[in-house]
């Protein structure tokens, strides 16, 4: 995918600072969000407070803090992307469980690779395309243009490929077919048509229940993928071992338990750090309440 004038001209403008007075602006500018921005701020208070009953006011609000200085961090680093080369990039990133990888794709069905809004996914991303490891990344498409082709020549600039959510379910099994990657986010909120409500950090939380579904139907290796940052600014992707994917006689329950055990995987990671997830999200905001009486 070619940059355009929109995209060259972002590039040119936050490229050419030096990163670490990047990473200075970006974070006050996201913590000028934080105190500023009451409604994000709520949500991500409220999150966080349902999700952590046992932490202190005090203690949320400092990782509430971090999350945003977090997103400042991604959004400087975002600019590093385009000059990422396979040797400078392990200078800033290693990767672990690499054989979960390779052991999964001798499988020939193809990877149904996951992950969720955390740590910096982008650099996670960009970072895989530079190891070898090519992925058809399903994504929603952005509604303002000039983001779009933005976010998309990030997304592809490494030898991805990108395909628009919705009524790609064929194509994906062609590719799977095909021993292709497919990548997938998916903690964000879906309406109760499109997924099943798991356990989310103790809360009814609608899940998209497409990449189960896809599993179940091809049998390709479900692989959970995270990328944490550390202390010292550097990054770790971490390649989990194949999950666990059930097959029963019974669909539905199929969707419903396999659906929660890989939402349980991120919410592990969360967990572990919880300044580096997105809680800007309202993840729980399609209620059981909403649920036709006839199709509870």
């Amino acid at each position: 995918m070619k940059k355009t004038l929109p995209t060259r001209t972002i590039l040119l403008l936050f490229g050419s600072i030096p990163l670490k007075i990047r990473k200075a602006l970006f974070r006050a500018i996201f913590i000028l969000a934080y105190h500023f921005g009451k409604k994000n701020r709520l949500i991500t208070l409220h999150n966080l407070i349902r999700s952590f009953p046992e932490k202190s006011l005090p203690e949320i609000n400092r990782i509430a803090k971090n999350v945003y200085l977090n997103l400042g961090t991604v959004a400087a680093e975002f600019f590093e992307i385009p000059y990422l080369t396979r040797e400078n990039m392990a200078d800033w990133v290693k990767f672990e469980g690499l054989e979960n990888y390779i052991r999964a794709l001798s499988k020939r069905k193809g990877i149904l690779l996951y992950t969720g809004h955390f740590g910096n996914w982008e650099l996670g991303g960009a970072c895989l395309g530079l190891q070898g490891m090519v992925v058809n990344i399903i994504y929603r498409a952005l509604d303002n243009p000039v983001l779009e082709d933005f976010v998309a020549w990030f997304r592809t600039h490494t030898g991805h490929k990108v395909i628009p959510k919705g009524g790609a379910a064929r194509k994906i099994v062609k590719l799977l077919r095909k021993n292709e990657i497919i990548g997938i986010l998916i903690d964000q909120n879906v309406s109760w048509n499109e997924g099943v409500f798991v356990d989310f950090f103790g809360r009814p939380a609608s899940t998209t229940t497409g990449l189960v579904a896809l599993a179940l139907q091809t049998g390709a290796p479900v692989v959970p993928l995270f990328i944490v940052r550390s202390e010292d600014g550097t990054y770790k992707i971490i390649i989990y071992e194949e999950a666990k994917i059930t097959k029963t006689d019974d669909y539905e329950a199929d969707l419903f338990e396999n659906t929660q055990r890989l939402t349980g995987i991120i919410e592990d990671i969360v967990r572990k750090y919880p300044d580096q997830y997105f809680w800007l999200h309202q993840r729980w905001k399609t209620k059981k309440s909403q649920v036709p009486v006839n199709k509870r």
